[in-house]
């Protein structure tokens, strides 16, 4: 599990990637927000059933591409366009940025969920994330991810037992 924390220790004092958005609303029919953890099956097509609460946020279209982590990352388009705004502003000569441009955009797909709340997961997708057929959905306020049970467990010990020394050093971010 030191990897995880590796990461993240990385993560502090580089570039904010995270998506920006003021449409963030609860419980008035507009949501952008996305909460919870629910356990879901990939099909014999790649295909997933998002769960109904996400899928009004995704209605507008949405892109899937490859998560920092070994998961998916699923961004409504409205979320999406700001990320992908601020990654073009990084620097082409920078290695690290051209390689940071490439994880988002080379693997991204856009789409949009069939009339049954369902999306198509690309077999390259599926197969960078070690999805298999049962997957756990993770609502990350204005994104989603999706996890292999087993990575997401891997996910869940760290934060169990980081959880408290995580916040601790990113307690001045918030």
């Amino acid at each position: 599990m030191d990897n995880y924390g590796e990461m993240w220790g990385k993560v502090v004092g580089h570039v904010d990637i995270s998506p920006l958005t003021h449409q963030n609303t609860f419980r008035n029919g507009a949501s952008n927000v996305f909460l919870g953890r629910y356990e879901h099956s990939i099909d014999a097509k790649g295909r997933i059933a998002v769960p109904a609460k996400f899928r009004e946020g995704l209605r507008g279209g949405l892109v899937v591409t490859r998560g920092i982590d070994t998961c998916l990352t699923i961004y409504p388009l409205a979320e999406w366009q700001p990320l992908a705004e601020k990654v073009n502003s990084l620097s082409i000569t920078d290695p690290d940025a051209r390689n940071l441009r490439r994880m988002f955009f080379a693997s991204a797909v856009d789409s949009e969920l069939d009339a049954q709340g369902r999306l198509i997961l690309p077999p390259h997708l599926r197969s960078f994330a070690q999805l298999e057929s049962d997957v756990i959905v993770v609502g990350m306020n204005t994104y989603i991810e999706i996890w292999s049970n087993g990575k997401w467990a891997e996910v869940e010990t760290f934060v169990d037992n980081q959880g408290a020394s995580i916040a601790e050093r990113l307690t001045d971010l918030i």
